[in-house]
């Protein structure tokens, strides 16, 4: 709070809304909990505020990116990257690291240009040293063809060739994408991709279902690890937590203090649904370059327990959030 509202360190963006605030987020705002006195967080202020508003004073002159989101719900959302890509890629290392992984090169068949998913792998694999072998991918060109019910088989063919193509003349130990391009890429590669040379598969976006995720763990990824996270340009990464005694379902957990995700009741979302029942997703982020008190995600999911690895509650089963008479979400490829 001290940092985000400051007059020596704080954003034109939370500033101007710290003097219309009936409460003095300083002193008032000690727990999560009183993170509730925010209210909802209207994330299309993110599509129009100039960036330069959104950018903490107390970085100075810092090198920044300017990411944004989608668009899946409409226009993007933009967002200041300071420290938040250096975090989130310290993180998933160590993750990497703990799997003997964390080496070689990697095909990214990610959104890059103003989307952080590329730039993300980029700067992962320069920390130790890897080649990042990047395809031509805009998710936006995918979800416009789909709004106007034209043929998005065509750009999937597009991505596709693009990253057989490098599969065959490159020798990736890492495949970043998404899992409906994983789905479509399996059949298209006809062998195991242990027998390409990979080591892992990452995935992020899109999810797969139970169905999905046993066809391909039995068809193609027998000997690959498949690493699988939560999140978006808004929240960060949810890392998986794989299944175990307690818990059949593997399970997503994003790590405190940075954020803070809860599964909460459509209807009241001050009120949590109770473990292993179905909500909607809220998250709470707490980074330097962007804090969101309280956004409620176009994601559903249940409530799950804490994970032998996470210490902490997660989300479990992600699907899409679909208000009645809601006919703005595009969903796609990523």
């Amino acid at each position: 709070m001290s940092w985000h509202f400051s007059e020596q360190t704080g954003s034109d963006f939370w500033l101007r809304k710290k003097a219309a605030m009936t409460f003095d987020p300083l002193n008032d705002v000690r727990t999560v909990t009183d993170l509730d006195k925010f209210g909802l967080f209207d994330k299309s202020e993110l599509q129009t505020v100039n960036v330069n508003e959104l950018a903490p004073r107390g970085f100075g002159n810092k090198p920044r990116r300017v990411f944004e989101t989608a668009g899946t719900t409409g226009s993007p959302c933009r967002v200041v990257d300071v420290t938040t890509g250096k975090i989130n890629r310290i993180i998933y290392h160590a993750m990497l690291d703990a799997r003997g992984l964390a080496e070689g090169d990697a095909l990214a068949m990610v959104p890059s240009g103003p989307h952080a998913y590329g730039n993300f792998v980029a700067g992962l694999l320069d920390s130790w040293g890897g080649n990042a072998h990047f395809i031509d991918f805009d998710p936006r060109w995918f979800k416009h063809l789909s709004r106007h019910s034209k043929d998005t088989q065509s750009y999937t063919d597009h991505l596709l060739n693009q990253a057989l193509l490098l599969l065959r003349t490159q020798t990736p130990a890492l495949l970043f994408t998404t899992s409906r391009l994983l789905l479509a890429l399996a059949p298209r590669v006809r062998r195991p991709f242990a027998e390409l040379g990979l080591k892992a598969v990452c995935t992020g976006g899109t999810t797969c279902s139970a169905e999905e995720v046993r066809y391909l763990q039995e068809e193609y990824l027998k000997g690959v690890s498949w690493i699988d996270t939560y999140g978006n340009t808004l929240m960060g990464h949810a890392l998986q937590g794989d299944a175990h005694s307690e818990s059949p379902i593997r399970a997503y957990y994003l790590p405190p203090p940075l954020g803070f995700i809860q599964v909460v009741d459509p209807d009241n979302w001050r009120k949590e649904v109770g473990r292993g029942e179905r909500g909607r997703v809220l998250i709470r982020t707490l980074l330097e370059d962007l804090f969101i008190p309280n956004l409620l995600e176009r994601d559903s999911a249940v409530r799950a327990s804490e994970h032998p690895w996470f210490p902490w509650e997660g989300v479990a089963d992600i699907q899409i959030y679909r208000e009645v008479g809601a006919d703005d979400i595009v969903e796609g490829v990523y």
